[in-house]
């Protein structure tokens, strides 16, 4: 039997979740959890990646300021990105020992579970071979950026739904000069349940992957975990 965890963390700040994500990876490592998925929100966050060119970044300090947006320079591939309310953030945290040793089939797996999930909205997202992500047309839904060590999987992937796509004129999004930016609701023209988003994610999740059972974490146990990792 294959298991998969699932916790909806709702709104967490960046660095907590990064934090939560080094010790779940730790935890999964040992063995001693099987594979996790966290679905959430951000508040207002710029990540640049381990590739990320700094002048991507091109809103002033005041901006960030008045905006109230957090910057971090994190450990994922990948260039710089948005984070932020209405945007569905995950990150399995999963060992591809139990399903397949390659990191491209990984990152085609996440882009395929969003291709599908805005299938269910009657939205025809697709790859575009250049670029890691999801498009609709010319213009990105959904950016992905992973770590993987021993095989196990951090950070995943940020789809936009209700987001404020404003916010990503502070950045150039991926480094991609020539690309729009959209979401589910600029798509559909209206607003998006994102509780019925995240059920339909980890339902194509489950099956992409091949798992046989989904538990919910509630966010009290995530906590425990969080402590045990730590020694607590």
């Amino acid at each position: 039997m294959k298991e998969l965890l699932y916790s909806d963390l709702e709104t967490i700040d960046y660095k907590e979740a990064w934090d939560l994500q080094k010790d779940i990876f730790e935890l999964r490592y040992k063995k001693e959890i099987p594979d996790v998925l966290f679905l959430l929100e951000h508040p207002h966050t710029y990540t640049l990646g381990r590739i990320a060119d700094k002048a991507h970044l091109i809103g002033s300090q005041e901006y960030l300021d008045q905006n109230h947006i957090s910057v971090y320079e994190i450990d994922r591939g990948g260039d710089i990105t948005y984070h932020g309310p209405g945007q569905i953030v995950g990150y399995p945290i999963i060992d591809l020992n139990q399903w397949q040793k390659d990191t491209h089939k990984y990152l085609r797996g996440l882009e395929e579970i969003i291709i599908n999930t805005c299938a269910e909205y009657g939205v025809t997202a697709i790859r575009d071979p250049r670029y890691t992500g999801v498009w609709v047309d010319n213009r990105k839904i959904a950016a992905i950026g992973i770590k993987v060590s021993r095989w196990i999987t951090m950070h995943g992937f940020a789809f936009n739904i209700n987001s404020d796509l404003s916010f990503f004129n502070g950045i150039i999004p991926c480094g991609i000069f020539n690309k729009e930016v959209t979401s589910l609701s600029k798509e559909l023209n209206r607003k998006i349940d994102l509780l019925e988003v995240k059920t339909k994610l980890v339902n194509n999740f489950r099956q992409f992957f091949g798992y046989n059972s989904v538990n919910t974490l509630f966010k009290e146990e995530v906590l425990s975990l969080h402590l045990s990792a730590k020694g607590l």
